[in-house]
């Protein structure tokens, strides 16, 4: 009975946690089939993000877990031109999270950030 109880304690973190490794994949794997080894164009950028930030709201959705999510996505020309961001939040350490993702190729910068609130 006790390792029962033991079983349904650790389900029931894994189903009410912000993990992060979880998180970090579904925002790697977002932008691997949106961007993937496209080349930095001006024109398409608008599109990207949309996308991105969408296809990780329909993963994050799929993990069935009680959070609202909050994705934010820049996607910036490697050009040698400087970039500084900052954010902050007041929640709960033991249930809410955030993950922050860089990926680039040769001619880009993705960064994709995502805060998870519990419900």
């Amino acid at each position: 009975l006790r390792r029962l109880a033991s079983l349904l304690n650790c389900f029931v973190f894994l189903q009410t946690t912000f993990i992060v490794e979880e998180v970090s994949k579904i925002i790697k794997d977002s932008i691997e089939t949106v961007i993937g080894e496209n080349s930095y164009k001006h024109g398409r950028v608008n599109q990207w993000t949309t996308s991105v930030v969408e296809q990780c709201l329909i993963q994050l959705s799929k993990l069935d877990k009680p959070f609202k999510f909050i994705v934010n996505c820049i996607i910036m020309q490697k050009n040698g031109a400087g970039l500084q961001t900052a954010s902050t939040c007041f929640w709960d350490n033991t249930t809410d999270g955030s993950c922050t993702v860089r990926w680039e190729n040769d001619t880009m910068y993705v960064i994709i950030s995502i805060f998870g609130l519990a419900i």
